[in-house]
């Protein structure tokens, strides 16, 4: 009977650790995200699960990739973060001496979060830059296919969503936008953003993921 006792006590302590591995994982995930710069916006209006949100102008490294929706966006993610991790030139003038000497590109910090916005058959994914850059100050990037952008002060309607980044799940909440937007006759330009913040190993009820398209001012309609 002892002996039982202390077997099922070892299976409950087994049972717990197993559990407060996924807790520990979401913990981390969740510290090394809060950690992680992000655009800044106002908050315009809330209803449920929709925002209006004005964000302030930032500076995008944006790429072009043909293709899947899911290729696409782990491609530009490669691309672009080639450039983020060193693959740039220091936007400095330097007069040719000896010896000849080499240093590693410099490095930009991450930011949250990775988008992704068609254009046609072509997926644009883009990076936001940390707030402080300017078009002049920011490293040059190696590829040529990495382009670094201006964009304007911007209002968006927002839809977040939790989940995997399927198209099984992410299809509907785009069309959940469209219908909303449609049903309160906002005026909108552009096709819809997807927007994914988190790791790959962050568990999907965890995840933040969100849609959004741009507002047109009722000036412009």
């Amino acid at each position: 009977m002892f002996h039982l006792i202390r077997t099922r006590r070892h299976i409950r302590k087994v049972i717990g650790a197993g559990l407060a591995v996924p807790i520990v994982l979401a913990a981390l995930s969740g510290s090394i995200m809060s950690r992680v710069a992000e655009p800044k916006f106002k908050q315009i209006a809330v209803d449920g699960n929709f925002e209006i949100r004005e964000y302030v102008p930032v500076i995008a490294a944006e790429v072009e990739v043909a293709g899947e929706r899911r290729q696409a966006i782990n491609a530009g993610f490669r691309l672009i973060a080639g450039y983020i991790f060193g693959g740039n030139a220091p936007a400095q003038k330097i007069a040719m001496t000896a010896p000849v000497t080499q240093q590693r590109g410099e490095k930009i910090a991450m930011t949250a979060p990775v988008t992704q916005q068609a254009s046609g058959d072509v997926w644009k994914v883009r990076f936001i830059m940390p707030a402080g850059y300017t078009l002049a100050t920011l490293p040059r990037p190696n590829s040529e296919r990495v382009k670094l952008i201006a964009i304007p002060a911007k209002r968006f309607v927002v839809l977040r969503f939790s989940g995997s980044q399927k198209d099984a799940n992410v299809t509907p909440q785009q069309q959940k936008l469209l219908d909303y937007v449609r049903a309160h006759h906002l005026p909108t330009t552009g096709e819809p953003t997807l927007a994914f913040y988190n790791p790959p190993w962050t568990l999907p009820f965890l995840k933040r993921n969100e849609v959004m398209i741009e507002l047109l001012n009722r000036s412009d309609a």
